[in-house]
């Protein structure tokens, strides 16, 4: 009995590894076919996606809120006016600028040729406070050189008075910005301390909001003073540049109209009668 058992047992036994090899393989071969979900690749990517920093726009933006647009937009406004200005300023300052040893040159050409008409017409042909003012001084030349200097101190004076247009108010604006600030910080520690009088308790969550519109209002104004304060210096420094400019051509000018002069008067050959 156990010999005739012992053969259909190991059959079937063979028989079932050979099933469950069958069983295996295929679900191998269904896990291969089967592609990975997008949700988990999704999920993958977002586990290693590092997060993006601020750009310096969305981060002034940020401040500007936080500081109160009640507070901040009179700033900005005389940011905004003071560097229309001062741009304004610094591109008619440079274009005044002329090149005053040739423009000389010129002058003194066309006086050996053509005379003082013709040094007019250089002098108005020409961009700039000094070639105005040879022009002036050029008009006064039949009156005398005295009359040629009075002419050219005079106009002279008009000229500095147009360079220092507009100064005025980048300096209003220099002075203004600070203070707008400070009216900031002033109203916003008035926010605090009614805060801490409703809440009746000195904490941080209380007094955050207030303190930070008065800080941040401070630094837009003192940064705004100090931006309009550079652009006021610069031109300043040009003004002074360009007058001494004129004040040496006007010098140089004279000089020019005292040799054509004196070459140009004719000299008396009559003998004295004895």
């Amino acid at each position: 009995m156990l010999a005739i058992s012992s053969p259909v047992f190991a059959q079937d036994t063979t028989a079932m590894a050979a099933d469950s090899t069958a069983m295996v393989d295929s679900a191998a071969q269904a896990e291969a076919a089967t592609p990975m979900a997008p949700a988990d690749i999704d999920g993958e990517e977002d586990a290693d996606a590092i997060p993006e920093e601020a750009s310096f726009h969305q981060i002034l933006k940020e401040k500007f809120i936080q500081g109160g647009v009640l507070f901040m937009t009179p700033v900005l406004i005389v940011l905004i006016l003071g560097l229309a200005i001062s741009i304004e300023r610094i591109i008619s300052l440079n274009l005044a600028t002329t090149n005053t040893k040739k423009l000389l040159n010129r002058v003194e050409e066309a006086l050996n040729t053509g005379g003082i008409e013709g040094a007019k017409e250089v002098t108005r042909s020409t961009r700039g406070p000094v070639a105005s003012i040879f022009t002036q001084g050029l008009l006064r030349e039949s009156e005398g050189i005295d009359m040629v200097e009075k002419s050219i101190i005079s106009y002279g004076s008009v000229e500095m008075g147009k360079l220092e247009r507009g100064l005025v108010w980048i300096s209003l604006f220099i002075a203004l910005a600070p203070n707008l600030g400070f009216l900031g910080t002033v109203i916003g520690m008035i926010e605090a301390f009614d805060a801490i009088a409703a809440a009746g308790d000195v904490s941080p969550q209380v007094v955050a909001s207030g303190i930070q519109v008065a800080l941040l209002t401070t630094v837009a104004g003192l940064i705004v003073a100090i931006i309009l304060q550079i652009f006021y210096n610069y031109c300043v420094s040009k003004i002074d540049s360009l007058v001494n400019e004129m004040e040496d051509a006007s010098i140089s000018l004279v000089d020019l109209l005292v040799r054509h002069k004196m070459h140009s008067t004719p000299v008396s050959t009559t003998s004295p009668r004895v």
